[in-house]
Order: structure tokens, then C-alpha cells, then sequence
């Protein structure tokens, strides 16, 4: 028997490494002989670095960069894929500008920045890449792409004075800004971006950056509304105005827009970034068995998550695939229609979630073990 294990993260638990190699100890309790290949995956947010460098074989480079704050420096991770495909480097912008960097007393979009994650696409393309991989999630950005765009050599004008934007650039200063002056070219021939997106936001309105995701950043009524003016004017200076519409264009602040419209970025959804980069499809052929997990399946699930995005490739390919996930939501049924053959909580009794988060790594290859029982 062969059986393929491709699960993501449980978030705030357990890495994608974690869970599989949590699983892979249930199944080998049961028969040692059978046959276990590992496939670490991500949905382009948090974790997408270690799962596609691990998949690949590549190798992980840190910077230090500007934080969400001007003034603010960390240490940011990001990869270089291996297996022929060491051109390609995998960043996430929360590395550098993402809201767990802060403390809660430090939230404000009016004072954050993405410089820092401009920082590391300048950096990875310095060292060669010729293609970049970018996850957008996570961010403590509502700056419209500005300060990325900074950092890759575009200066914003700002009005009155029509002088350039001092370094970096923050959410407060998009209402002020009024053209765009390259410093230096930006390698758009040289160097493709893909950003990995999964959320179908426009740039501005009532399903904007500012209104859906500004309050969970720190805020406050009048700074959103602010916020959505500011991002809506910048959407109408830059081309004909359609790219502010583009779902995803409001991903991460309008980081999805400003890498749209000034970097010649392209969104696509991020498990199918993360397949395509590790090969899943084929290395899903011949499976017996293929194993996916992720910490909870419901109807938000179906959006492009890794459990039903595998179950899908699963469908396609005839291979019988089954979920493994902290809880279950509703909604979750649908994932059926989508390919999954089935789902089960590895919470085998009833448990508080300190109990759940601490004990996922034994509930994990109990269920698994399970699971292989049953198939045999």
C-alpha cells in the first residue's frame, strides 16, 4: 500500500511537518511496510515558506528588514526552491510586515508599512531569483502596496509640496499621494511575482481593504473611513481605474493592488500555487490512500483551502482521500461534493481546546492509525 500525506498547518498548533510526520507515526504503528510519501503543503498564508522549501529540497535565507513600523527591524525567513527550480524564491509578506510582529497596544494601519516586504523581493531578486512566489496573508498593512512599491525603487509624490514620500511610506500618507517617480526601474522583464491571494476583496468600498480588514489592524471608524477614501483615489490615478475592481486587489491593505499596478504582479489562488510548485498532481497518481488535514473544515473550506483544494486534485486523479482536521464546522459536508471520500476530528472525546491544541500530536496519529486499521 502506498499512501500519500498532504496536510497543511493546524494553525497556532502544529506545522505542516508536524502533522505529517504525526500522521506518518500512526500509519507505520499499524504496518511499518507500507509505503508513506510526505507532501508539505500551505494555502499561500502563513507556512508557505517551510512547506515549499521542504517539498523541494531548497534552502531558507534571512534579512533584516523594516517591520510594520518605520524604525522597527526583524529578521525575516524566506526560501529559494530547490528541485530544478532554484530561480524560484517563496516569500511571506507577514515575515515583514505581518500583525504578529506588533502587540495589540501597537495596532494602527495609519503607522504600519509593507517597505519591509518590498525589502525582501528586492533581496531574494538581488540573489538571483527570477521568479517570486509572494503570500499575502497576515499582513498589519493598509498602506495600498505604497511601501512595497517604495522599497522596490518607485517613490510616491505626495501633495501639497509634490515632494517624494519620505522612507517608508505608511497608511496615513496614501491620502496625500499623487503620482508615482521611479528612482530606479523595477525588473519586471527579469523577475515574475505571483502572489498567492485567496481572498476576492476589491481594493475600496463596503467589501474593501480598509472597511473589511482595517478594524481587525487596530482601526478605529473614522481612520476606516479615511482609509477607504484614500484607497479609492489611489485605485482611480493608477491606469484606467479597473484594477482597483480585481478580486484580491484589497488582499493585505491593497498590497494586492500596488503589486498589480506597479510591479506587474499576477494573483492567483494560493493552494494552486503551492501544488503546482511541488508536483502534487503527479505525485498524487498511484497513491492507494492520500491523507490531508488542516485544523478545522467548514464552509470557509470550500474558498481554496488545502484540504479541499487536495481533495479536488484527488478527484481528478480517482485516488479515495481522506481529511484528518482539529474540528469540524458547518459547511463542512459540501467538501464531499469536492472531492473528499471523508472527514473525521481527531478529537476522539470530549476535551477543552487547551487540552485538543496540546495533545493534536497523539490525536493525530491515533486517527490516523484508525484510519489505516479500517482500510485494511
Amino acid at each position: 500500500m502506498r499512501i500519500v500525506i498532504a496536510p497543511d498547518k493546524f494553525k497556532g498548533c502544529l506545522s505542516a511537518p508536524q502533522v505529517a510526520a504525526a500522521i506518518a507515526r500512526g500509519i507505520r504503528e499499524v504496518d511499518p511496510a507500507i509505503e508513506i510519501e510526505q507532501i508539505l503543503m500551505a494555502d499561500g498564508g502563513e507556512g508557505t515558506v517551510d512547506a515549499l522549501v521542504t517539498a523541494t529540497g531548497g534552502r531558507l535565507v534571512t534579512r533584516r528588514v523594516t517591520g510594520p513600523l518605520p524604525g522597527m527591524k526583524v529578521d525575516a525567513t524566506f526560501g529559494f526552491l530547490g528541485g530544478g527550480q532554484t530561480s524560484t524564491a517563496v516569500i511571506e509578506m507577514s515575515a515583514a510586515s505581518g500583525l504578529h510582529l506588533l502587540q495589540p497596544e501597537q495596532y494602527d494601519p495609519m503607522k504600519t508599512t509593507t517597505y519591509g516586504t518590498g525589502e525582501l523581493i528586492m533581496a531574494a531578486i538581488e540573489m538571483g531569483a527570477r521568479r517570486v512566489i509572494l503570500g499575502i496573508g497576515g499582513s498589519a498593512t493598509v498602506d495600498g502596496g505604497l511601501g512595497c512599491v517604495q522599497a522596490c525603487g518607485g517613490r510616491p509624490i505626495l501633495a501639497p509640496d509634490g515632494l517624494p514620500a519620505r522612507e517608508p511610506i505608511t497608511g496615513a500618507d496614501v491620502e496625500r499621494s499623487v503620482g508615482l517617480k521611479w528612482e530606479r526601474p523595477f525588473p519586471r522583464e527579469a523577475c515574475e511575482i505571483l502572489v498567492a491571494c485567496d481572498v476576492d476583496n476589491p481594493l475600496a468600498g463596503p467589501r474593501g481593504a480598509a472597511r473589511v480588514f482595517g478594524p481587525q489592524k487596530g482601526a478605529t471608524p473614522e481612520q476606516v473611513e479615511r482609509l477607504d477614501r484614500a484607497l479609492a483615489a489611489l485605485g482611480e490615478k493608477v491606469g484606467d481605474g479597473s484594477l482597483a475592481s480585481t478580486p484580491g486587489a484589497g488582499a493585505a491593505g491593497g498590497l494586492g493592488f500596488g503589486l498589480m499596478a506597479f510591479l506587474g504582479a499576477r494573483l492567483r489562488p494560493g493552494f494552486g500555487l503551492v501544488a503546482e510548485a511541488v508536483g502534487l498532481a503527479a505525485r498524487l497518481r498511484g497513491a492507494d490512500l492520500v491523507v490531508t488535514g488542516e485544523g478545522r473544515l467548514d464552509a470557509s473550506s470550500m474558498g481554496g483551502k488545502t484540504v479541499v483544494g487536495v481533495a479536488r486534485l484527488c478527484r481528478e486523479t480517482g485516488r479515495p482521500c481522506v481529511a484528518l482536521v482539529g474540528s469540524i464546522g458547518e459547511g463542512a459536508e459540501a467538501a464531499i461534493a469536492e472531492g473528499l471520500t471523508a472527514y473525521f476530528s481527531i478529537c476522539d472525546r470530549p476535551m477543552s481546546f487547551v487540552n485538543a491544541m496540546r495533545e493534536a500530536p497523539e490525536l493525530l496519529a491515533t486517527a490516523a492509525a484508525n484510519l489505516v486499521r479500517l482500510r485494511l
